[in-house]
């Protein structure tokens, strides 16, 4: 079996065969860690370097508390920092560390238990030689709407957070960070209390937001946000905003990360594709060395028992322009 069909079929058996058990609300498998723990990286991105895929996630661990006072179901755990998991070929995963870990003590932190630590995404830059993490940061009400940043030496950490910001002024949320072929790397978040996506340029160092930005998907009210570029093109998967319930989701393509992006519809098709396969998008994974072969990569939510959430993955094409993400053994 060549290597490409052996992750294909990792995928379908790991995260294809919890589906059918999905629809009754039980997870019969887990995703386990070298030392036979569940990997805990949830709302997660990728890093390849130097032949190592790096994985981040948001750690998910306790008790889940619905917080009062929403007009949303705001179930919450207590914040416990970015993991880091690494791996050669996609298949067997090796714990590495807790990257990013929370702060216990002080209640001012932006990186405190009692806050948001979200969708946690990883870029390296070749000139600073430092790798970067910028985050989702937010208070249990998400009235803080911003992005948080962090950075280190090595890929595994640990990882020094730098502060919080929202770029350009605005408000930040569900997020990511694509990082271009030529080396721009660019920050794309949900704002105007998700009624847009902004797409944000970064600084050279990627420490920063530069001041140039464009609003996109105006009044269509996304989040879970994900880029990737496929023949000269860039499109971005999002999700509608329905809590923590799934919903379809939906990706536009644009000729460059600053320019038009126009609306496509549901890049899912078959069996469940109206709610992403009973998930909401987190990342897609460009596979090395494989020309325009990606992986999509997803969460499958708990809400009322975070920690259990489980996870989506599945090779996902570009046709003629297309997006085709189809849940089928390969």
């Amino acid at each position: 079996m060549s290597r490409k069909n052996l992750i294909y079929f990792f995928l379908y058996c790991i995260f294809y065969g919890p589906l059918t058990a999905q629809k009754t609300g039980f997870n019969q498998k887990k995703w386990n860690d070298d030392k036979g723990n569940f990997i805990n990286a949830h709302g997660a991105g990728i890093l390849f370097y130097k032949g190592t895929y790096y994985l981040f996630g948001e750690i998910k661990k306790g008790k889940t508390r619905l917080v009062p006072g929403q007009h949303w179901e705001d179930y919450r755990v207590d914040a416990g920092g970015v993991s880091c998991y690494s791996s050669k070929d996609l298949v067997h995963w090796k714990y590495e560390s807790i990257a990013l870990p929370p702060n216990k003590t002080d209640t001012s932190s932006d990186i405190h238990i009692s806050r948001v630590i979200e969708r946690p995404k990883v870029v390296y830059n070749e000139h600073s030689r430092k790798f970067v993490m910028w985050m989702h940061i937010d208070k249990e009400d998400y009235s803080y709407a911003r992005l948080g940043v962090a950075v280190s030496d090595q890929p595994t950490g640990p990882y020094q957070f730098l502060q919080s910001l929202r770029p350009n002024g605005q408000e930040s949320r569900d997020m990511t960070v694509f990082k271009d072929d030529n080396g721009d790397a660019y920050l794309i978040y949900a704002s105007e209390n998700n009624n847009t996506m902004q797409v944000c340029q970064l600084s050279d160092d990627y420490l920063s937001p530069k001041k140039n930005y464009i609003r996109i998907l105006k009044d269509q009210h996304r989040e879970a946000p994900a880029v990737f570029k496929s023949c000269g093109k860039y499109y971005l998967i999002t999700s509608l905003c329905s809590g923590w319930d799934p919903n379809p989701a939906r990706y536009a393509v644009a000729d460059s990360m600053m320019g038009d992006w126009v609306q496509q519809g549901n890049p899912c098709a078959g069996e469940d594709s109206a709610t992403t396969f009973c998930s909401q998008s987190t990342y897609v994974l460009p596979l090395a060395n494989k020309k325009d072969t990606f992986i999509f990569m997803a969460d499958r939510w708990n809400k009322t028992d975070l920690q259990t959430s489980g996870y989506l993955w599945l090779p996902m094409h570009v046709k003629n322009g297309r997006v085709e993400i189809i849940n089928e053994a390969y």
